[in-house]
Order: structure tokens, then sequence, then C-alpha cells
């Protein structure tokens, strides 16, 4: 895998994800090619019981990606034209997206350094009149301090859609992700924990919710669509909502079954792989590696690094640069809502009003962490970060 120890530098390039598909799902997918059941059909239905149990929630509805469960979940808790939605600035545009789909306004409130997420003191700041729900989201697999968030959120008389993107098999306390707010999105997209190339779901104790959603996934119908081409269905059906068409496809859910098995076993390598990134970067002062909680399970979807800038002659930019030179593959997570142009033209946000966020956001690197990876392949990124380190350590 690496050349001599004169460049230590890599043969081949190591991309930042690559999804870890087996022949049991490709066996699955064939059988799914089989069946006639391209659209959703049993196995959809399979793959959503067998996540809600995995979750340990009431209800699981299966969809097309995390962000229609997001935008399923505002249209199913009422949220329209004239509310707001407090959430965090540092994820991706489309926590913040649905909501505006939805008329509403996106609030952000301030992180905690402590573990990169939405600050439940800047929440209880930012709520007003108007306020109708929060947004709030797992960064990186690491539990949001949820406690805090969902007393907050009962006194106000809130409700609270967690963006769980990144959390799959995550715990708060003892509690999985999927189980404590009113509802939760989880992302099957393809360098996610694990995944159904796209897709999502949608978990929830409450039943009338998830019937709302369910309905709402396919086209507002009130009655399950694929079962009108059962044996035991009927070409009789009414619709009650203008919904969407956000359902999961069998060819989705045929590679999630076999997923969701190996899902914990993902988790594992990756927490050792994240263990063996911070080992080795602990000593190192030009290198902030990623704060754990003690009373959480992470999911390490990312490791996000951050550079201590006065420590190096070069910037975050360069040092990327660096990184692909040594054929490193890496990404940045994420670019702050308040520095996207939309964000800032409709809503007026702007560099300098959430600092936390911007620390973070202005020295953050994600490096490659996934269940391909051979240990070869840490060490590799390990080395070249150190090389990088010494040619540039200020």
């Amino acid at each position: 895998m690496l050349k001599t120890q004169e460049t230590q530098v890599r043969d081949t390039f190591l991309p930042f994800a690559i999804p870890d598909l087996g022949d049991e799902e490709i066996q699955e997918v064939i059988d799914t090619l089989h069946s006639g059941w391209l659209s959703v059909g049993p196995k959809t239905k399979e793959f959503q019981a067998r996540f809600r149990d995995y979750v340990g929630s009431a209800e699981a509805v299966a969809v097309n990606s995390c962000t229609a469960a997001l935008h399923l979940a505002l249209v199913a808790a009422g949220i329209g034209e004239g509310d707001e939605v407090i959430t965090t600035p540092l994820t991706f545009c489309a926590t913040a997206n649905v909501i505006v789909h939805q008329r509403a306004k996106p609030v952000l409130a301030d992180i905690r350094m402590e573990d990169f997420n939405i600050d439940p003191a800047q929440i209880e700041a930012k709520i007003t009149p108007r306020t109708r729900a929060i947004i709030p989201v797992h960064m990186a697999g690491q539990p949001c301090r949820m406690d805090e968030i969902m007393e907050i959120a009962r006194r106000h008389n809130l409700v609270v859609i967690e963006d769980a993107a990144h959390a799959i098999g995550a715990e708060y306390k003892g509690r999985r992700i999927g189980t404590i707010a009113d509802m939760t999105a989880f992302s099957f997209y393809a360098t996610k924990n694990m995944t159904t190339g796209e897709g999502g779901m949608l978990t929830t104790n409450d039943t009338e919710l998830a019937a709302t959603v369910n309905r709402l996934s396919l086209h507002g119908i009130s009655r399950d669509a694929w079962a009108r081409y059962t044996e035991k269905g009927s070409w009789y059906y009414e619709v009650v909502a203008p919904g969407y068409k956000y359902n999961m496809t069998d060819m989705a859910a045929a590679l999630g079954l076999h997923q969701l098995e190996k899902l914990d076993n993902f988790i594992a390598l990756r927490e050792r792989f994240a263990n063996m990134y911070t080992e080795a970067f602990a000593e190192m002062p030009e290198i902030l590696t990623p704060p754990v909680l003690s009373d959480i399970k992470h999911a390490w979807h990312l490791y996000v690094m951050r550079l201590v800038p006065e420590t190096l002659t070069i910037d975050r930019a360069e040092f990327i640069t660096e990184l692909k030179a040594e054929k490193i593959g890496t990404s940045v997570h994420f670019i702050p809502l308040h520095l996207h142009p939309f964000y800032q033209n409709e809503f007026g946000y702007a560099r300098g009003d959430f600092p936390v966020a911007e620390a973070v956001y202005d020295n953050a690197i994600s490096l490659p962490l996934y269940t391909r990876m051979s240990e070869e392949d840490v060490y590799s990124v390990i080395k070249a970060v150190k090389r990088i380190v010494d040619r540039y350590r200020r």
C-alpha cells in the first residue's frame, strides 16, 4: 500500500468514504429484481419493522431520504408559514431547507465547543412566541444534550425533531437515539454508517404521528398504496391530504436489511479507527482531536479534527491540499448555514453571528473513517498528517 520509506506517500488515493456492501446485499437485490416488487413493497415493510425493533421505537416509517423524513416531520407537526424552528448553524443545508419549504423561519442557535452540538442555553435564548419546534442535530454521531433540550421543549410546548443523519446506533444516557424526541429522522445515504444508496427513516413513539407521516409519504393516500397490487388489496383508495412521493423502494430496503444486521460491527470498527487517530494525535499541539462526552455512545460517522492555526504556517485549505498530494481524501463538516448566500440574503445572517460554530468550521478537517479502510490505511492517514505538520510547524 505504501511506497518506500524515502517518500512514504501512498500508491493509491484513499477516498474520503466508500460504502461497505457484501454478497448478502447483492443477493438480496437480485432476489428483489426477481420478485417483481421494485418500488415500496414487502421488503420495505420488513426493513421498516426491523429498524423499529433495532431502535426500540414504537413506530418507524421508511422514506427515500433523511431530508424527506425531516420534511414530513415538520408537516405532521403542523409547522407552517410564520412559525419559527430553532436549529444549529453547524449542519448540512437540508436541516434548514425543509424549514424554509414550510415557509417557516430557521432560527439558528450556536453550538457548544464540548461536543459541536447545539447549546441548550442558546436554544432557550432564541425562543419567541412564534417558536414551534426544535431540530437538534447529532453532529458526527455524538448525541446532543437531549434531557436539557426536551425539558426546554416541554416547558414551552415545542415539538422536538431529531436530525440523526449521523447518529444511527448512537445512545444518550443509555437510551438509543430515535426513542427520545417526538420524531427522529435518519439517513441511509451512501456515505453513512449503513446505506441503502439513498434512503431514510422516521421513528416516533406517537402512533398518530406515524400514521400521518406514512400517509404523507405516498401522495396522501388513505391506505398503503402498495397493498393495492397484492392478492388482498383493493383498487379503491382515497387521497386525504396533498402528500409527497417520499416512499422507500424495495430495491433500497434490500440493501438495508443486511446493512442493519452489520451496523453494530460497523460502528465498533469505526470507533477503533477513531481511537487510533486520537491516540496518534493526542500529543501533537498542532491538532485538536474531537471531544467525546462520557454519558453517550458515539456512532462515529465522522472524525473531525481541528488545526491550531497559530502553530502552523499554512491554513486549513492548504492543509487539505497537502493531504490530497499525499493521496488522502478529506472533507469539511460543515460550512455553517449562516455563511451561505441564501441564508444571509433571506434571513440577514452574517459571519460573527455564531462564533463557536465558526471557530469549529474555520479549522476543521474530516478524515477518512469507514469500514472498508484497513489499519494500514488509518496509519497512512496518520503518517501523512504528521509529515504535513512537521513540514509546516511554526
